[in-house]
């Protein structure tokens, strides 16, 4: 652990020069007392670093001294395509490792090339969830994780919107989607053409780890899989083609929470005929799930809608609007 922790503030001081000794002690949460032994072991190792006191002071490497020992551990090479993800990395449980992934690059670079990477990481930030979103809590996600790379079945308890379901499944691949972690498996018993299923993480209730290898697929990577996976699922979901009226703050809206959706009524558009045509408005076409789910998303547009068809969806609409406004008519109960 000691040496663990040398090594890293080596790095620290060579990519930077000079480090307050209360900034890595906060950064390795241990006393600055301890950075100070930690500084007198670097200097009976031989590494020219030494302590100046005082306003603007620090932990201070002589310029242009730089180690070679920035190799990789195993567990920091399986994290690597994790770099610069660390809630990703985060929920996987190779937080540290990917941290020192980061390091040991910046530290291995050139040193004009290690400035322009940590200005870069000063600069460019990268957060995957959508405004409003909070991260899930993913207990068994590390777990899980470990028999992904292993390659081992795995027996789980899952809740989705069918239903609670358990299932025995040979784990193929994890995916960050939208701030959200879906495994790809293969659930055992299926058949050997059975093709792979989707999991969001968050349903899995329960995750037993079993002494059994998991079977992959002849050629299968993930890689290719998750595109073709999301668009039959997203083709399976809207299913549905309604007509409608879109004024232009409604198409507007529509781009805001669903682009997909807008993009097909944008493609499928034409002008609103008759008095319907005045101020910009459009009829167009629009992918939609089963009624009652697409009712209430159409009013999330509120009056800037108007469903032609099918009737039934039109019905559906109307019913739940007028729902929406009995229950607001009535007399706010007393608290």
């Amino acid at each position: 652990m000691r040496s663990s922790r040398l090594l890293s503030i080596l790095l620290r001081l060579q990519l930077r020069g000079r480090v307050p000794a209360a900034e890595l002690a906060r950064e390795f949460e241990c006393s600055v007392r301890t950075v100070y032994r930690d500084l007198d072991a670097l200097s009976a190792a031989g590494v020219p670093v030494h302590a100046e006191r005082g306003r603007g002071g620090g932990i201070v490497l002589a310029p242009g001294w730089r180690t070679q020992l920035t190799g990789l551990t195993g567990a920091e090479a399986r994290s690597l395509p994790l770099a610069g993800l660390s809630g990703a990395a985060r929920d996987l449980g190779l937080a540290g490792e990917t941290a020192d992934v980061q390091l040991k690059l910046l530290a291995s670079l050139p040193p004009d090339a290690a400035a322009d990477a940590g200005r870069i990481a000063e600069r460019f930030h990268v957060d995957p969830l959508p405004w409003y979103h909070r991260p899930e809590a993913l207990p068994l996600l590390p777990v899980l994780a470990a028999a992904v790379w292993q390659g081992q079945r795995v027996r789980i308890a899952y809740d989705s919107w069918q239903g609670h379901a358990e299932r025995t499944l040979s784990p193929l691949g994890l995916v960050l989607k939208g701030g959200l972690w879906y495994l790809v498996a293969r659930a055992a018993g299926r058949g050997a053409k059975a093709a792979p299923r989707t999991y969001r993480a968050s349903g899995i209730r329960s995750l037993r780890v079993l002494n059994q290898p998991a079977q992959r697929p002849a050629g299968f990577v993930l890689a290719a899989h998750w595109p073709q996976a999301v668009a039959e699922f997203e083709a399976r979901l809207m299913a549905g083609r309604a007509q409608v009226r879109l004024s232009p703050e409604g198409l507007r809206i529509l781009r805001a929470v669903q682009p997909a959706a807008a993009e097909w009524a944008e493609r499928t558009q034409r002008p609103a005929r008759g008095a319907a045509g005045r101020a910009g408005w459009i009829e167009a076409e629009l992918p939609t799930e089963p009624d009652a789910y697409a009712a209430r998303q159409l009013l999330r547009l509120g009056t800037e809608v108007e469903v032609l068809s099918p009737a039934a969806l039109r019905a559906a609409v109307a019913q739940e609007a007028a729902a929406v406004a009995r229950r607001h008519g009535r007399r706010r109960p007393p608290d």
